[in-house]
């Protein structure tokens, strides 16, 4: 066997990261106490009455999954498999097959490396598709990085490029409508002779203007998977920290929302480190808003602390500049942010809106699924040491069709509806995980779980605590209700023809350190530097379902390491994989990862893994991303793979003068966060 992976961090909390990464894109959260420092053992009335619900439940019905070939998958209590059926964990086999991979995954991966470039398979092209500065709007200046000003950068390509929507553009040939999310800004990788401790209002200004979101149409080359964006097109748009953003839902209006600039509590200027999102079925995207709490200054509060607001001055002292980022000043401006943006890319004079019947916290992403009867339900990560994930679902139906009825009432889905969290339970004896990834007797770390209701419109489900207050301060909701801590899970994505849902649990080295919760079946290893991915199923296949069966799909790290995990497939025969971050699915069913801060010697990539048939768990490296960068937002069409590339060059010790890495565009130019598309050259699907 070969010896296990050198690791490659200069990261002295161990994370991947370097340390540059960590002090602008979380405002060095690892470095701080967990804010999770709640006990949740005691789970109280609450769980109780849900178990007992449950009980009742499991005594009448077997739990199921609907395959792609239409059999069922038995999961929970189900005491044998049925002929034709796959038992949730063992009997699938890894036949002789072909040789070539899963439908999907028919490419040579790519091996682990470190070059400086977006490294892709053997037969595949790629293009840079627009870089941070490039023009957008009318009257945008072309990128000058020594002549930067805010009027300019107000009309161009957003900094920090992460979540990515294509979405097909009716009427016209060949063209989309890209959507994407620009979630931090770099200011030394930005700024020449950068000084952190007394920025300029230029600067300052500039970051507003880089941060939040971009609407651009982009022309697509019909022979080739190539994307060009079309400028100054009319639904091109930018969104910023000035910008103004609608407060809608249950808590609108709220007292914990007023300030002196909104003394009605509707109305918010900006969206902040806005990470992954998603993609409604009505067309519009989300977009979730997530270390929101670095940008705020003096904290003094409970609440404060529980979401990592510092109590002294911000990295990037903004507040300086406007009082609102005071919270001495202005103390419920932090509770406009952390919410789930919803933007409607179609309508350019469209306001978007702030869904906060979706709750507040670290969101970092939110993809909805549809109810046999037509009710959105959407999947969220809350990203954080020991946190926690949620699901919401609506209580009005979706208007199929475009007429403007139909968009007018969607519009509203996503307001009213139930906020729920999730508790897991695993079904082996606890002294069987000892924290060292070692699988339990019956062979897969897996249980069951419980979908907890925390608010219902102006209805608290939370004792002691009022509805406003579930949203506004949801982390503390989930805290009284005893949901299970996890491994930060970040991106939570619905499988679109299994109905599986897949959590990804990037790490926590904080699991079993003195004071800290220690592992659990769900979250099994000590001092987790590399992740997981967990995958979870509706009791009935019904994503309103109060009750969900889930396991561990895959345990990252290297393969050669007994702890890791591909869902039973040969570990030689896999990709090596660390700190899944961004999930997203191709047209065949499979499942693509992305990471970010993957510790085992090679930069961060995108990876595709088979999650049915005999090929389940085969895991195969995609392509890689530059030096310093992560690999965020993929996308996966039939002839085209899109990922956002995210800080390239962001390694301790960079700065305009002193750059790390010369992507996209060679010696002597400044770093640039761009998107790639990627294609086959010789035209064909990916994958097959």
């Amino acid at each position: 066997m070969r010896k296990l992976l050198p690791l490659l961090s200069t990261n002295p909390h161990g994370g991947g990261r370097s340390a540059l990464t960590c002090r602008y894109r979380c405002g060095d959260a690892c470095f701080h106490e967990v804010p999770n420092t709640s006990d949740n053992e005691y789970a109280g009335d609450v769980i109780a009455g849900v178990l007992s619900r449950r009980s009742a439940l499991r005594a009448a019905a077997v739990v199921t999954v609907a395959s792609a070939a239409g059999g069922a998958i038995a999961f929970g209590n189900a005491p044998e498999a049925v002929a034709g059926q796959e038992t949730f964990g063992h009997g699938h086999g890894h036949g002789s097959g072909k040789v070539d991979g899963a439908r999907g995954l028919r490419f040579t991966p790519v091996a682990p490396n470190t070059a400086d470039k977006v490294t892709v398979p053997s037969g595949y092209a790629q293009n840079v598709v627009i870089r941070w500065g490039e023009p957008i709007l009318r009257g945008a200046p072309a990128f000058d990085s020594e002549k930067q000003t805010a009027k300019a950068q107000a009309g161009q390509f957003g900094y920090n490029n992460d979540f990515l929507s294509l979405l097909p553009l009716r009427g016209e040939h060949d063209r989309q409508v890209l959507v994407a999310n620009h979630e931090y800004t770099d200011e030394v990788l930005m700024f020449r002779n950068y000084d952190a401790a007394n920025p300029t209002r230029e600067q300052v200004e500039i970051a507003w203007a880089a941060h939040g979101l971009s609407v651009v149409v982009v022309q697509e080359e019909h022979r080739t998977g190539k994307l060009t964006p079309v400028s100054r097109h009319y639904l091109n748009r930018r969104l910023h920290t000035t910008s103004e953003f609608e407060v809608t839902g249950p808590a609108a209006g709220s007292a914990l929302l007023k300030t002196s600039a909104d003394p009605e509590g509707r109305v918010v200027l900006g969206t902040l480190n806005n990470c992954a999102g998603g993609t409604t079925p009505w067309g519009t995207t989300l977009h979730g808003e997530e270390n929101f709490n670095q940008y705020f200054a003096n904290g003094s509060s409970a609440t404060d602390k529980r979401y990592g607001v510092g109590t002294g001055a911000t990295e990037r002292k903004w507040e300086r500049f406007d009082k609102r980022f005071d919270l001495k000043q202005e103390p419920n401006e932090v509770h406009r942010f952390g919410w789930v943006v919803e933007l409607d890319p179609f309508d350019p004079d469209s306001t978007p809106r702030k869904r906060t019947a979706l709750g507040r916290f670290k969101h970092e992403a939110a993809q909805p699924r549809l109810t046999a009867d037509g009710r959105p339900v959407v999947y969220m990560g809350d990203d954080e040491r020991f946190d926690y994930f949620y699901k919401f679902v609506s209580s009005k139906r979706m208007k199929k069709g475009n007429s403007r009825a139909a968009r007018e009432h969607n519009l509203t889905l996503l307001d009213e509806g139930t906020l729920y969290v999730a508790k897991l339970t695993g079904d082996s004896p606890a002294a069987e995980i000892d924290g060292t990834g070692k699988h339990p007797a019956d062979g897969e770390f897996d249980g069951s779980g419980v979908w907890i209701p925390l608010a219902t419109g102006d209805v608290s489900h939370v004792p002691g605590m009022t509805a406003e207050e579930v949203y506004v301060f949801t982390r503390l909701a989930g805290d009284k209700v005893g949901a299970t801590k996890m491994d930060r899970p970040e991106d939570v994505e619905p499988s679109p023809r299994t109905g599986r849902v897949y959590v990804a649990l990037t790490n926590n080295t904080d699991r079993g350190k003195a004071g800290k919760a220690g592992a659990d079946e769900a979250n099994p290893r000590n001092l987790n530097k590399h992740g997981q991915i967990l995958e979870l199923a509706e009791n009935w296949d019904d994503p309103s379902s109060d009750g969900f069966a889930w396991r561990l799909f895959l345990v990252a790290g290297d393969p050669n390491d007994p702890a890791t995990y591909f869902a039973g497939y040969p570990k030689e025969k896999v990709s090596q994989i660390s700190c899944p971050d961004n999930v997203a699915f191709d047209p065949h069913g499979n499942l693509w990862i992305s990471t970010d801060g993957a510790q085992l010697g090679s930069h961060d990539g995108l990876f595709g893994v088979a999650t049915q048939g005999e090929r389940r768990g085969e895991l195969k490296q995609f392509l890689t991303v530059p030096k310093g960068a992560e690999t965020c937002g993929p996308i996966i069409q039939d002839r085209r793979v899109l990922v956002a590339v995210q800080h390239p060059g962001e390694i301790d010790g960079a700065s305009v003068e002193n750059p790390k890495s010369e992507w996209p565009d060679g010696p002597g130019k400044i770093v640039r966060p761009s998107v790639v598309a990627v294609w086959r050259t010789d035209g064909r699907d990916i994958g097959v």
